[in-house]
């Protein structure tokens, strides 16, 4: 089950926040068909934010199709998002990248921007 991180500092809306993770747990494989979304009292529980957020951000993945609200049972994926299946070793090198990125100083958003620039420069005309 996906366990959502909320930034309060990173000016990003708290329920753009949890799609993004939602559709991050989908194309990390993560999440699969099937699988039930933590309950909204799970999730205020877990980050003590409002439960209309947690509902606003359920809906926005609804009407994405790519959750189905069930009644009575709760929240669960309908499909997975990517097709690729992510190499482990991908995975491996890109951690020891982020290790020797802190190493030198870098903060996160650093790092963040760095990958991103690198991601733009390598994918010009694609957008998800």
């Amino acid at each position: 089950m996906v366990e959502y991180r909320i930034d309060r500092h990173s000016g990003v809306a708290t329920y753009v926040q949890i799609v993004q993770q939602t559709k991050q747990a989908l194309r990390m494989g993560l999440l699969r068909p099937g699988d039930r979304l933590p309950t909204a009292r799970e999730v205020v529980e877990a980050t003590a934010i409002n439960p209309n957020t947690v509902l606003k951000a359920y809906r926005e993945l609804e009407r994405e199709g790519l959750v189905e609200a069930r009644r009575g049972l709760g929240t669960f994926v309908r499909r997975a998002l990517g097709t690729t299946p992510v190499d482990p070793s991908l995975r491996t090198e890109l951690a020891a990248w982020a290790e020797k990125a802190r190493a030198a100083g870098l903060e996160r958003d650093d790092v963040a921007a760095l990958f991103t620039a690198v991601l733009d420069k390598h994918f010009q005309g694609e957008r998800s």
